[in-house]
């Protein structure tokens, strides 16, 4: 048992290092004064500031930020009702049919995707930007929130709903008070899950951006195409803080919001008659 434990931890190590080498190799490499990947000479913050000042990525970054915000509010709140739909759906088939309409976008290619949102975007008059933009990233957003939040629901008791009805509590009261409490949980990872892909997609964004309007992606991309530059360096290794900070800020938000599993029949009495 002991060899195999070691085993084990020695591959988990691997697999690890074979992860998260390139991307200190690329950190390491955001401070060389050298100006290449090849020899470090000295440490430098330059290419920090030279990021920092740049004042179209700045509104890059904003535009970035704004549509992985607003996409993900929009497709979590879609996605709460489409889970819903799907766990009430009472025929097994139907409920099939519906969890495999939305398992399309997540095992389709992205460039089929990205191809598809520009067809569509082009024949019904949309100009390419931020609308388009936002649009496509709620459709992919919205299936994988959906993922996330049903476990909860399929996972949740239907004699808490039966006991607050019981109680007198409204259709909107069981709803807000009783089902959306306990499937919390799922909501907040559905949210972030739809966060982080919009902040990283490239080739669904990479079709659907117009002239004049792009995310931190693809202007990555069309930099990295002039040439190599350890500015991309410094903004990669910025990107790469910001994700772990929100890892790290989601892990303890919900560690503070997790409650015993005795507290869940709670929601059900403060829905039901005063007492």
């Amino acid at each position: 048992m002991k060899n195999k434990n070691g085993i084990a931890n020695i591959y988990l190590v691997l697999v690890f290092v074979v992860l998260y080498a390139p991307i200190f190799y690329l950190m390491y490499y955001s401070f060389n004064s050298g100006g290449t990947m090849h020899k470090f000479e000295g440490f430098t913050l330059d290419y920090y500031r030279e990021v920092l000042q740049d004042t179209r990525l700045i509104i890059i970054v904003i535009n970035t930020l704004v549509i992985a915000l607003l996409s993900s509010s929009i497709a979590t709140l879609i996605a709460v009702i489409g889970a819903l739909a799907i766990h009430r759906s009472r025929r097994r088939r139907s409920k099939n049919a519906l969890l495999s309409l939305n398992n399309v976008l997540i095992v389709s290619p992205d460039v089929i995707i990205g191809a598809s949102f520009l067809i569509l975007f082009t024949i019904a008059g949309i100009q390419l930007g931020f609308t388009s933009v936002l649009l496509s990233h709620v459709a992919f957003s919205i299936p994988i929130a959906v993922l996330m939040i049903l476990p909860h629901l399929q996972e949740m008791s239907p004699t808490l709903t039966d006991a607050a009805r019981d109680l007198g509590a409204s259709r909107m009261s069981v709803l807000t008070k009783v089902i959306l409490p306990i499937i919390k949980p799922g909501i907040f990872s559905g949210f972030f899950m739809a966060l982080t892909y919009s902040l990283d997609d490239f080739a669904v964004t990479f079709f659907v951006t117009g002239n004049g309007y792009a995310t931190l992606p693809v202007e990555i991309y069309s930099r990295a195409r002039q040439g190599v530059s350890l500015s991309i360096n410094a903004l990669s290794t910025l990107i790469f803080l910001f994700t772990i900070l929100l890892v790290v800020g989601y892990y303890f938000l919900n560690q503070r919001k997790s409650k015993p599993s005795a507290a869940v029949a709670e929601p059900v009495a403060e829905a039901g008659v005063p007492r």
